[in-house]
């Protein structure tokens, strides 16, 4: 850690200082664009306590969905017939826009009818550094359709004075409904929205309304509305207003939002209540309101909770939202996903002096954390290669494997099970054991290293070098992605349950043939007497012979390039819409629902999974991948494949779904030749192009193509976030820092603790001069970065004037 500790600090304050670079404002030298990204990492653990059906069977089929304000963005497995379900999903994707609130929803799966939403946990962005990092449990809150709002109003209030035809002078309230921004998403789709103003007040409502505005989530409605204040005949110079003084505190401007349901009810989106009072030092008040749940659905949502007596619980864990550049927000704990993209980026992962004896061997320690992290990344490619092709015969045929006496269905035969079971062991295994030459070099890297250190640990134990190898190959990369084909993108849903217990018996069933210890030792761990009996059948000299030619190929100390495949690679692939290309002048050019998929060498599209392909476009083909504007056909999350032939557009069905196959797809054609310099970021439509009016079809792109993502994986990483995660990790460590450093310059550091054992019982120091100077160096960095995240957060502060967009009024305004 000494040694690395220095390099990642530097490399924090050289990024740190690369990503705020940008031109400076006019009149402000030290004005810099910073970039905001985000990420969510987590795990969705368990719910409990749910409420029962009301008849003979009780037990309910749940799932659970992650929502950004009401954006679906992932969805786990079913777990059917249960009141407890246990989900244990992790998630982790980049969060392309901005959001409100990050949402839970518990659902009850219906196979003839909608599917029934039993409760939610709904955490406001700025909350979420509260929960991270902890596993907590939430009450789950009942949901209505009056509490779904989400969204910001624009709007400016004026008082007028009036002279009528008699000659005397009346107040008029004018408001001006300028915008709204953010609306939610109805069915998936933007929503057809319009206003109700209304002056409400002791025994008067005013309404007026405004245009439907269609297909957009950011109206822009432009309207003015007057409402008269005062009666002219009460009029003096006195007072602004000319209502009794108590009716002035309750008379108010409600702004509610619906969705236009044409044939069906309209859907309420929201509601901002504004005192007229906010008046009555100014003429004029101008601000952005966040939309707010009626005043109804509030007391109903109360009276609810008290009737369910809080029972209803959610499980949560590192449930997390990063806001990197300059905001000093240290909420990033997972130390080794930054650490080892970081470290990749610089080539230096192999060399790192962290895999030590004292700390490799342990479950949970930062070395195993690193690895564990590393064959994420550079192994996907490897287990798509490897695992894949036996996966979707495993989950797309239907024969049963189970082989608990207790579990099996009426008319199971389980020695057929058993048969089953063993072909597909045997199969994944036989891959495996051959998939050595695909293996990526720095993985086979880290092996070497790891034998190596096994072995200096126990020079007197032979079989330690192979199950130190094995426990990572076996246990923590190929067994989980069996389990869990869709978390690596090996299957495009979560598998049905059967096959969910057909991958778990294999998936047990693989790591412990992977495990040196078992094979060599002749014995198993399981404690299941159906799978020790099982597992007799693999004890064979011919498992344990393959798995150590396998463990010696892939820990051997030659370097070797990543082997390619004849066939090609199965990237990603999933239901999306798209636009009909046009490619004749007759038919409509509408959307349509297609299965997409994403290989090495092609895109294509087809009608369903399993069917012809519709179209194809090669991969060396494709020009540019960019997002599409929502105005070209009043539609979210679209983005265009550019190529030879027309520019395919398509709508994804959320944003982080869009981004994922926007990001993909620049990934697989970045190298190609002829790539687009310039875009056009809108439609070319009725014979222009949206964005530029530009009548030719062929005119050069009016937008600057944004950077690809490269194609080596080594240098696939986003430097400047993964240093600003090492940055808010030593800020949040600066405690524990200065405690080491007082350790060092102590003697507790060579004869043990004999003052404030709390302090310092806990390090164990080998080279006191070099983490001293190591921790005196990276105080120094963190200082230097404090300085420039210190003043653009005060600058941020300061800027963001509260009613303004990017931080509007919340409730009512006195």
């Amino acid at each position: 850690m000494a040694a690395a500790a220095p390099a990642a600090a530097r490399a924090s304050s050289e990024a740190s200082a690369a990503s705020a670079t940008a031109e400076p404002e006019a009149g402000d030298e030290d004005s810099r664009e910073v970039r905001v990204l985000q990420s969510l990492r987590g795990k969705i653990c368990e719910a409990k306590n749910l409420l029962p059906y009301l008849g003979p069977n009780k037990m309910r089929d749940c799932f659970c969905t992650i929502n950004l304000d009401q954006e679906e963005v992932y969805r786990t497995q079913v777990v059917e017939k249960s009141l407890s379900p246990f989900f244990s999903e992790e998630f982790y994707f980049e969060i392309p826009r901005t959001f409100q609130y990050l949402s839970f929803y518990v659902y009850d799966k219906n196979v003839l009818q909608r599917d029934l939403r039993i409760g939610k946990v709904a955490i406001k962005k700025e909350d979420l550094c509260n929960h991270s990092g902890k596993e907590t449990w939430f009450s789950l809150q009942p949901v209505d359709s009056n509490s779904e709002v989400q969204g910001k109003v624009h709007l400016e209030l004026k008082l007028n004075e009036l002279i009528t035809e008699n000659g005397t002078v009346c107040q008029q309230l004018v408001v001006h409904i300028k915008a709204c921004h953010g609306l939610p998403l109805i069915n998936g789709q933007s929503c057809d929205p319009y206003a109700t103003v209304s002056l409400v007040g002791p025994s008067r409502n005013d309404q007026k309304k405004t245009k439907v505005k269609k297909k957009t989530s950011n109206p822009q409605f432009n309207e003015i509305f007057y409402f008269e204040v005062t009666r002219s005949s009460s009029y003096t110079r006195k007072s602004q207003f000319q209502v009794e003084e108590e009716d002035i505190e309750k008379l108010e401007i409600r702004i509610d939002l619906w969705n236009n349901g044409n044939l069906v009810q309209d859907v309420f989106l929201g509601e901002i209540k504004v005192p007229v009072n906010v008046l009555r030092n100014d003429s004029s008040h101008q601000a952005w309101y966040v939309g707010d749940a009626r005043d109804r659905w509030q007391q109903v949502h109360l009276e609810t909770l008290i009737d369910r007596g809080g029972s209803l619980d959610l499980n949560m864990s590192v449930i997390r939202g990063e806001d990197y550049g300059f905001s000093r927000s240290p909420r990033y704990k997972n130390d080794a996903f930054a650490l080892v993209r970081l470290l990749l980026h610089h080539d230096k992962l192999v060399f790192w002096p962290l895999l030590d004896a004292n700390t490799i061997f342990r479950g949970n320690s930062l070395a195993t954390r690193c690895l564990d992290e590393m064959m994420k990344i550079v192994g996907g490619h490897y287990l798509k290669v490897t695992l894949k092709p036996i996966l979707d015969e495993i989950c797309e045929s239907s024969k049963s494997c189970e082989i608990d006496p207790i579990k099996l269905k009426e008319g199971d035969n389980v020695e057929n099970n058993k048969e089953n079971l063993r072909y597909y062991v045997d199969k994944l295994f036989s891959t495996i054991v051959k998939s050595s030459m695909s293996c990526p070099t720095v993985m086979c890297d880290i092996f070497y290293s790891l034998r190596q250190i096994a072995t200096q640990r126990f020079p007197n134990d032979p079989h330690v070098q192979y199950s130190a190898v094995s426990s990572f190959v076996f246990l923590r990369f190929f067994a989980v992605a069996v389990v869990s084909p869709h978390t690596f993108h090996l299957r495009p849903h979560h598998p049905d349950a059967q096959t969910i217990r057909t991958l778990t018996l294999i998936s047990k069933t693989i790591q412990t043939l992977g495990s040196w210890g078992s094979l060599s030792k002749s014995k198993s761990s399981f404690k299941e007497t159906f799978m020790c009996e099982f597992f007799k059948m693999f004890q064979e000299e011919g498992y344990i012979i393959a798995v150590k030619k396998f463990l010696d190929e892939i820990s051997s100390t030659e370097t070797k390039e990543t082997s390619g495949t004849s066939e090609p690679v199965h990237l990603k692939e999933g239901e999306m819409y798209k636009r009909a290309q046009g490619r004749t002048r007759i038919g409509k050019k509408n959307f349509k629902k297609r299965w997409f998929c994403l290989t090495s060498r092609e895109l294509t599209y087809h009608k369903q999974p399993g069917k012809d392909a519709i179209y194809t476009i090669p991969v060396k083909n494709i020009l540019a991948v960019e997002k599409l504007e929502e105005s070209s056909f009043n539609k979210k999350n679209m983005f265009q494949v550019i190529h030879a032939e027309k520019p395919l557009y398509v709508q994804a069905n959320n944003c982080v779904e869009a981004n994922e196959w926007i990001d993909v797809l620049c990934r697989v054609s970045r190298c190609n030749q002829n790539r687009l310099s310039f875009y056009h970021p809108s439609a070319y439509i009725n014979g222009n192009w949206l964005c530029c009016q530009e009548t030719s079809e062929n005119t050069l792109g009016c937008k600057p193509c944004t950077a690809g993502v490269p194609a080596d994986i080594q240098i696939d990483i986003d430097e400047d976030r993964e240093t600003e995660r090492i940055y808010s990790l030593f800020t949040l460590s600066l405690l524990k820092l200065q405690k080491m450093e007082e350790a060092c310059g102590t003697i507790a550091v060579y004869q043990g603790p004999q003052k404030e054992p709390d302090d310092y019982s806990n390090f164990v120091i080998e080279d006191s001069v070099t983490t001293f100077k190591t921790i005196q160096q990276i105080k120094s960095i963190i200082e230097k970065l404090d300085e420039p995240h210190e003043k653009y957060r005060k600058k941020r502060s300061s800027s963001a004037k509260y009613g303004s967009k990017e931080n509007p009024i919340v409730g009512k305004t006195s």
